[in-house]
């Protein structure tokens, strides 16, 4: 059965900087779509990050530029590393697998394994 859990969530300040990880078993790492998903309070999850089974990886808008998502097959884990945070960045931060290789889009639905989330805070 897949396990994901995440970790690395914490508390900044603007402009700093954190780094995610999602640890990954029952399942290998680089031939399926993996992504990180965020739930800001009273607000609907959204696609930050993804990351097919061929490499290619796509981001919100909102944080291109300041985000990079990897993956490290032989660790068997997801990785978000986040830069230049924002007040807006704050959120509970989730990795989600989908399991085939092509990422189609950002969208939630397609994936339908979900970690448990950790918590990011970002202050002004």
């Amino acid at each position: 059965q897949v396990q994901l859990v995440e970790s690395g969530g914490g508390s900044v300040k603007a402009g700093g900087s954190l780094s995610l990880s999602c640890k990954i078993s029952g399942a290998a790492v680089g031939s399926r779509c993996m992504g990180w998903f965020r739930q800001a309070p009273g607000q609907e999850r959204e696609g930050v990050a993804i990351i097919g089974g061929d490499g290619t990886t796509t981001y919100a808008d909102s944080v291109k530029g300041r985000f990079t998502i990897s993956q490290d097959d032989a660790a068997r884990t997801l990785y978000l590393q986040m830069n230049s945070l924002k007040p807006e960045d704050t959120g509970l931060y989730y990795c989600a697998r989908r399991p085939f290789r092509s990422c189609p889009s950002l969208d939630q639905d397609v994936f339908p394994y979900w970690g448990k989330g950790t918590q990011v805070s970002v202050s002004s």
